[in-house]
Parts: C-alpha cells; sequence; structure tokens
C-alpha cells in the first residue's frame, strides 16, 4: 500500500523519551524551569564547543601512537585523554564506587545510556573496547577514533552477523580485555530506561567473565539526553550551553556470569543493578511508546523478511 509506514525491525528497541513527552528537556529547558536557568554566555559555549573538538582531534592524533604502548600505559592514556575531553565541553566527571579488590581488567561492563557523552564518561573511568551500532563508524571525526580504538560496530539489523560480534566480544575478553556495552540499544533521556538485551551477554557466559554494571546520572536532567530527532551539532550546542552539568558514575558490585549461567538472567541482574528503582516500572517493552531515537533506525523489512532468530 502506498504511504504504509514501514515495520520496524523485530528486536531494535524504541524509546519513549522525546520533548514532547517532556522525557527530555531539549532544546529547551521544561517550562518550570525556564525562571532558575541561565544559559552560558555564547562566547563561552563556543569556547567549550571549540575545545572539545580540539581535545577530540588531539585523540585522533595520539591515538596511532598509542597503539603499540603496554595496555596498562595505552588505557591510563585513554583515560587521560577522556576525561580531559568531558572536561574541556565544561561537564564535571564524579566517580562514586569502586572496583572491589581483585576485580581484573576482563569484565563485560555494561552502563545505562543517555548520550553520547557516555562513551568518553565511562571509558575515563574504566577504559576498553566499546560496542558502538554500525552507524557511528561514518560520523564525522568520531567515527574514524572509534574506529582506531578497536570499536566493535553492530549491524542492528543483521541478525545474522550478531553471532559473529558475540564471538568477538567473547575473544576480547577471554584474551584480558574489557568490553563496554549499553544494552539498552538506544539512549535514553535519564528518567525513564529500557530493557537490557541479553545477546551480549553470551559472551560473558561463553568466557566466565564478570560484568562490570555502572550507572549514570546528568545532573541537570535532559541537558545531556541525547535521544528523538536530536542532530549530534544540536548536542553538542546544549551541552556547552548549560552551566553547571555534572555527571556521575557510580561504580556497583560486579556481577558473576557463574552464578548467572544464563544470558537471560545475567541481563536481569544486571539491569536490576544499573536500573534504579523508578526506571524499573517503565523497563518493560509494554511501557514503551514508539519513537524516533538517534540510536534507532526503523527497518525497511519486515519482521517476518528475517530468518534469524530474534533475540530476547
Amino acid at each position: 500500500m502506498n504511504g504504509a509506514v514501514p515495520a520496524p525491525s523485530p528486536w531494535l528497541p524504541t524509546a519513549p523519551c522525546t520533548p514532547g513527552r517532556r522525557c527530555a528537556a531539549h532544546p529547551d529547558p521544561l517550562p518550570a524551569d525556564r525562571a532558575a536557568f541561565r544559559p552560558a554566555p555564547a562566547a563561552l559555549a563556543c569556547a567549550r564547543l571549540a575545545a572539545g573538538l580540539a581535545t577530540v582531534l588531539l585523540g585522533v592524533v595520539l591515538l596511532p601512537v598509542a597503539g603499540p604502548l603496554p595496555a596498562a600505559a595505552r588505557y591510563a592514556l585513554v583515560r587521560l585523554w577522556t576525561r580531559a575531553v568531558v572536561r574541556a565541553f565544561g561537564v564535571r566527571l564524579t566517580v562514586t564506587g569502586a572496583l572491589l579488590p581483585g576485580t581484573g581488567r576482563s569484565a563485560l561492563v555494561v552502563a545505562n545510556h543517555v548520550s553520547w557523552l557516555d562513551v568518553p564518561v565511562v571509558a575515563a573511568v574504566l577504559p576498553g573496547r566499546m560496542i558502538a551500532k554500525r552507524e557511528v563508524r561514518g560520523w564525522p571525526l568520531l567515527g574514524p577514533l572509534a574506529a582506531l580504538g578497536g570499536t566493535l560496530f553492530i549491524d542492528r539489523d543483521g541478525l545474522r552477523r550478531l553471532p559473529g560480534t558475540v564471538r568477538e566480544v567473547a575473544g576480547a575478553l577471554a584474551g584480558g580485555g574489557r568490553v563496554t556495552a549499553f544494552p539498552e540499544g538506544s539512549t535514553w533521556c535519564g528518567r525513564h530506561g529500557g530493557r537490557f538485551r541479553p545477546a551480549l551477554f553470551q559472551a560473558a557466559v561463553d568466557t566466565g567473565s564478570d560484568i562490570q554494571p555502572v550507572r549514570i546520572g546528568y545532573r541537570p536532567e535532559g541537558a545531556a539526553a541525547y535521544v528523538g530527532a536530536d542532530p549530534l551539532g544540536a548536542s553538542l550546542w546544549r551541552v556547552a550551553r548549560t552551566p553547571g552539568l555534572t555527571v556521575e558514575i557510580r561504580i556497583l558490585d560486579p556481577i558473576s556470569a557463574i552464578q548467572y549461567p544464563d544470558r537471560r538472567l545475567l541481563a536481569a541482574a544486571a539491569q536490576r543493578a544499573v536500573l534504579p528503582a523508578a526506571y524499573r516500572a517503565v523497563a518493560s517493552d509494554s511501557a514503551k511508546r514508539p519513537s524516533a531515537s538517534v540510536h534507532q533506525r526503523v527497518s525497511s523489512n519486515p519482521a517476518s523478511a528475517s530468518s534469524a532468530r530474534t533475540p530476547s
């Protein structure tokens, strides 16, 4: 039928976080907050934006040099650089909690997903290989940087390639590396959260690796949220002009894959740890409403077109 809306991919998540639903306070603050909100002067915001992009460019230049270094030295440099990126954009980072004694480098780090800032924020504390959607590879500047950093790119419409991605993650974990994933599969505004997709947890089950859950929170809420039909440039500008923007990353107790030998149980345990109680009421698929997200693309293929089993 002409004009029909294409069927969504059977497993890509959708988030109800849009400015219209007042989940995300962008591009402007909520009406009740406008009286107290004083955006940074345009000159300061431009300076932050220029400093942030320059710091990212510095990483592009230095990353090939850092590649041959031992893992410990490379991770230390990545930690320093990503902290500099976050600070250059005018964002203050605080860390609560700490890795337990005996916790090694090898772990699947999982976090809630609010913003593009989540990537440097997590890397500033727990550097490792990131998992990102395939589209990120084509982003200007950030895409090549992610590729040089060893990011594992996922084609979320290519279900047949997912087992290969899981094997690649398992190989990185088995080699003593750290891999970071955002199992919600889409950005959320910070007031709501999505169900953790279990597919990548299979890599931890296969290798007996720990899950290292972390929780990310921004204040003020909404300023950093990267959801809906939100251009990257608009999000960068919003971050730069928000005064006092802070992010807290909370390191939670690790979860053993030996204790939860099934990927669905392991994903559920990680979700309970990462998502605050306020999120859990809306964490099921039935609580979601379809909407476009910068991390979710509508598939042009009907759900029945895939012969692969849908991850659940």
